[in-house]
């Protein structure tokens, strides 16, 4: 038997209170801290190191225990985040149906088209220097994480970004081959 248990449960279950947040307000301060990088450990610590150090075992002890530890960390986070809800906000006002249409084909058409190029481009080097035939994903297997096969061993094509995207939902069970575009080709990185 699976049971789930929501992220909203676990919070109230752990922290006997559930954060109450506007539709689609976190997903905006996300947004603005993943750009504004509020929350990295330069700013706030290193979480997982002070949650290991700290000794207590309640909620308002570790609130205080954190908030004496790190006292700029949450106004300094808060202030980073902020102004860059700020620009959002500001751009907002610049986003209409035209922009938006434009940026649909730009992702569609454009970068899609690059995008896949620029993966059998990626592939067909790995293979040629592993003497080994190359094949692009089927549209199942794509669905899987999987954008290619050198020989027999699925692949996946990701930009070098994609090492510092921790906010990203997806798992990929397959070795993953890293390129980053430089003005003068493109740079791949592989450890198979």
């Amino acid at each position: 038997m699976k049971i789930k248990i929501k992220n909203s449960e676990l919070q109230e279950a752990i922290a006997g209170e559930k954060a109450d947040f506007p539709k689609y307000s976190t997903q905006v301060m996300n947004l603005a801290n993943a750009n504004a990088q509020g929350t990295r450990p330069a700013v706030v610590g290193q979480m997982s190191d002070l949650i290991q150090e700290f000794s207590g075992n309640t909620l308002i002890e570790w609130e205080m225990w954190y908030k004496e530890k790190k006292p700029r960390a949450i106004d300094d986070a808060t202030d980073k985040i902020y102004q860059m809800i700020n620009k959002l906000k500001e751009v907002m006002g610049e986003i209409d149906k035209d922009l938006v249409r434009k940026w649909v084909e730009d992702l569609l058409i454009i970068k899609t088209f690059i995008g896949l190029r620029f993966q059998e481009a990626i592939l067909k080097k790995v293979a040629d220097s592993k003497n080994k035939a190359y094949r692009l994903a089927s549209p199942d297997e794509e669905s899987k994480g999987i954008d290619g096969y050198i020989g027999e061993m699925p692949v996946s094509v990701k930009p070098e970004t994609y090492k510092t995207k921790k906010s990203l939902a997806e798992t990929i069970a397959v070795d993953i081959i890293y390129y980053e575009k430089k003005k003068d080709g493109i740079v791949i990185d592989y450890d198979f």
